[in-house]
């Protein structure tokens, strides 16, 4: 879904998000059928779980949800194809977390959700400056993900039970460089609710 969408009549508004908080879900619509991601994978599906919990509270809040998503390659694809291409080998995962209709869809090339993607344009838009980072995988595309958003003066929490490594000790190093060098909190959401958050 484009930034476009925001600007229909019928759409679903966010602009005035609840404490211009938004909640990424990266890469978790995903087939999970490379190379490692069976060392992955048990880590996501544990993750999803908590993620599936706070898109619940981020909803009723009023926060947009935004997926940020590989496009495996295929620079054809849509929301519609990247969500049928992943549940031909994942029924865990996908079904939870796919796109619900208020939901926004980026796709994305590379690791970074803010590379050649329309995020830079749809963040303003919606009257964001506080992101949420879910997903996969912590030291690769949430890892670059963060930097480009603090760098960008976003401010951040990265939940650590709402992101997945293929190696959780590495997935440990990225936590603590998200949180020693972006000023990120990385608390999990048992220990921090949606609620305090936003009253910061």
């Amino acid at each position: 879904m484009t930034a476009s969408r925001a600007e229909t009549p019928t759409a679903p508004r966010h602009d005035r998000a609840s404490g211009g908080v938004a909640l990424l879900i990266i890469d978790m619509i995903n087939g999970f059928d490379f190379e490692g991601a069976e060392q992955l994978k048990p880590a996501a599906t544990k993750a999803a779980g908590a993620i599936l919990a706070l898109r619940a509270d981020a909803e009723a809040a009023g926060c947009p949800v935004i997926h940020v998503n590989d496009n495996f390659g295929e620079w054809h694809s849509d929301k519609d194809r990247i969500v049928a291409r992943a549940m031909e080998t994942d029924r865990e995962i996908t079904p939870r977390l796919k796109p619900g209709d208020a939901d926004y869809f980026v796709l994305k090339p590379q690791f970074s959700g803010f590379y050649a993607t329309s995020l830079p344009v749809l963040l303003p838009k919606l009257g964001v400056s506080r992101l949420i980072l879910t997903g996969v995988a912590t030291d690769i595309c949430i890892l670059f993900t963060a930097a480009d958003a603090h760098m960008r003066d976003y401010s951040l929490w990265i939940p650590e039970d709402c992101v997945a490594a293929e190696d959780p000790a590495r997935g440990r190093w990225a936590l603590s460089v998200m949180r020693e060098t972006m000023n990120a909190e990385t608390r999990p959401t048992g220990a921090l609710a949606l609620a305090d958050w936003l009253k910061r």
